[in-house]
């Protein structure tokens, strides 16, 4: 299994934007993280579809991941994919009819993934888990970087990898070298963090220590 970090986006320096994500690029990370949010779904707002297009632009190689915090994905689905989006993430708890919004972001030729948040039951996911390339379980509540991990959302990811021992399973939120270890542990295989990456000042050693730490902790489970 290929376990994988991707720096959050949503992290990066506003005013050096094309800065920071070519030194996420830099740094071995296998791909960029975007949040998206709607005011609506989260207390917050953060990118359109133009993030996804300038990130294709910059770093045109650096594969893009985009997370859908949104009400109503299925709205944005073909913008975000035309803008450069290869991966389409969109949660259980949007009011779209999720069967038909996976299939129709593998049919634009994207990968699709299924997100839960922490208060969500795993069982709510599990009829779609065919559907989807990846599960990306919030170990935070989404809206804002920088929040405390919730250790007790672990559970999820080691029910969801029961189920599908070869799915691709993601966590966000908290992600740092003392979480991202847990969460390998529990059957995570890609890890997002952002406040943790873009704050250090060598992102390649830090890419660089969590991926030793997640071996050792794959390895010590």
């Amino acid at each position: 299994m290929k376990y994988e970090i991707l720096p959050s986006f949503l992290a990066a320096d506003l005013g050096h934007l094309a800065d920071d994500l070519l030194r996420a690029e830099a740094s071995g990370a296998d791909a960029i993280h975007l949040d998206i949010m709607d005011p609506h779904f989260v207390p917050n707002m953060s990118f359109g579809p133009s993030i996804v297009d300038f990130c294709r632009k910059v770093a045109p190689s650096f594969y893009r991941n985009v997370h859908l915090m949104m009400s109503r994905p299925d709205l944005y689905i073909e913008k975000f994919f035309k803008a450069g989006a290869q991966t389409i993430q969109v949660h259980i708890e949007a009011d779209c009819d999720l069967h038909v919004e996976l299939k129709r972001i593998r049919e634009a030729g994207a990968k699709a993934g299924l997100v839960l948040n922490p208060e969500t039951p795993v069982e709510k996911v599990l009829p779609y888990l065919s559907e989807a390339d990846e599960v990306l379980v919030m170990t935070v509540h989404p809206g804002y970087g920088g929040q405390k991990f919730i250790d007790s959302c672990l559970p999820k990811v080691s029910e969801i990898r029961r189920c599908c021992p070869e799915l691709d399973i993601m966590i966000d939120g908290g992600g740092n070298d003392e979480t991202i270890p847990l969460a390998a542990k529990s059957g995570a295989n890609q890890f997002v963090a952002g406040s943790y990456l873009f704050a250090k000042e060598d992102m390649k050693a830090a890419v660089d220590e969590l991926r030793n730490l997640i071996s050792a902790a794959v390895s010590a489970s």
